[in-house]
């Protein structure tokens, strides 16, 4: 009998929304330790919507979130920070008036050893050779391409389970696109969980392990990033092609 391995974070029959109806309709899926799990889907149809949920900053309305078996869907946000699961927003939502290794430090605010935040800025800084030449300058000064890799850093300096990184290429330039992902596919080689939301499923296949696609607030294909690449009805209904 295989062993059944608890994943590091899975939501159950997830119903969420804002002031008006719901965004989200009984949501589940898992993602395994060490594995990348992708979300795509068309632009307002409920993907920030669902990590922000999981981060406790949108209403659950419906539904159980577990991070590594335990339910933390009446977690508040820093809560769930603290119980692993780390936000890289889209647009990263940077302090602007910090600089890099300020903003840096934000991320761990919830680790108390300052030993193990200088390892973590260590490792951030080798990962990311463009954060450690930036570290003494204004976020509000850096590119987009920079901004965007300050907000992975800062994820990372949460030291979590669980990254969810929240449409790492929107509105890059193509060769910064290559970088934020190539940076990616070196945390996925390093054997990070990372829950992923993207538009352009081609973009992301290679690096996803398994892929969810969403639509109106509902899953509604999931399976090997390489047959949803081969369904060209369900692209082009979806996602336009």
């Amino acid at each position: 009998m295989a062993e059944h391995k608890t994943p590091a974070l899975a939501v159950d029959g997830l119903s969420a929304g804002y002031d008006g109806p719901d965004v989200l309709h009984g949501i589940s899926l898992t993602v395994p330790k060490g594995q990348i799990v992708t979300v795509v889907g068309p632009n307002g149809h409920g993907k920030s919507t669902l990590l922000r949920t999981i981060s406790g900053l949108t209403r659950l309305r419906q539904g159980r979130i577990l991070a590594e078996g335990r339910e933390i869907q009446k977690l508040r946000p820093h809560q769930v920070a603290a119980a692993g699961i780390a936000h890289v927003p889209q647009g990263d939502l940077l302090f602007p008036e910090m600089t890099v290794y300020e903003n840096l430090l934000m991320g761990a605010y919830t680790t108390p050893v300052a030993e193990t935040v200088e390892k973590r800025l260590d490792f951030v800084y080798g990962l990311l050779p463009r954060l450690k030449e930036r570290h003494g300058q204004i976020a509000s000064s850096l590119s987009g391409g920079e901004r965007r890799m300050v907000g992975i850093g800062r994820g990372l300096m949460a030291g979590g389970d669980v990254m969810m990184i929240d449409e790492p290429s929107l509105g890059l330039a193509p060769l910064v696109i290559e970088q934020i992902y190539e940076v990616i596919g070196q945390l996925r080689a390093e054997g990070r969980t990372i829950l992923l939301v993207e538009e352009n499923p081609a973009r992301v296949a290679h690096l996803s392990d398994v892929m969810h696609l969403l639509d109106d607030g509902r899953i509604v294909w999931s399976g090997a990033p390489q047959d949803l690449l081969e369904r060209e009805e369900l692209l082009s209904t979806y996602l336009g092609g």
